[in-house]
């Protein structure tokens, strides 16, 4: 699987959300991102602020790839990132700045994908039962709402 270190944002509660920057890995077709014992869909159309929701809550996350300038938070937004200790030096050698008051290292739970499986697997109209089930279609495609 493919991994690379990404910057991800829970858009839930706004620009301010919970944020983490880490090695994250992507399915085979690259839709789906694992991090954090999370699974992220990339949503077939862009959500309220975000480009990914959680498989298992269905909230919006914004995941994009780290940028040169350490500015990936949202101009708006604010709060304490939270960084792998795997990963940390090679961001600092990434990043073109020196001030890392915003960040907090820490060291994330492991990748169990198995859980996940029965969720991506599951065929449209099958066991999720929310609000937003019909439209996400159980991760696999838009659905009309009629």
């Amino acid at each position: 699987m493919k991994q690379e270190i990404l910057y991800i944002e829970n858009k839930t509660s706004g620009h301010s959300g919970e944020a983490w920057i880490g090695l994250a890995e992507f399915s085979k077709s690259g839709q789906t991102v694992y991090f954090n014992n999370k699974a992220f869909k990339k949503l077939k159309v862009t959500g309220i602020s975000g480009n990914h929701f959680d498989i298992e809550t269905n909230e919006e996350y914004w995941i994009s790839r780290i940028k040169k300038s350490g500015k990936d938070r949202h101009i708006h937004g604010s709060g304490i990132i939270l960084i792998d200790e795997k990963c940390v030096e090679k961001y600092k050698s990434f990043v073109d700045f020196a001030d890392f008051r915003n960040l907090k290292i820490t060291s994330f739970a492991e990748i169990e994908k198995s859980r996940f499986e029965k969720l991506e697997n599951t065929k449209a109209g099958e066991t999720i039962e929310s609000f937003e089930s019909p439209y996400w279609d159980n991760n696999r495609k838009k659905l009309s709402t009629e």
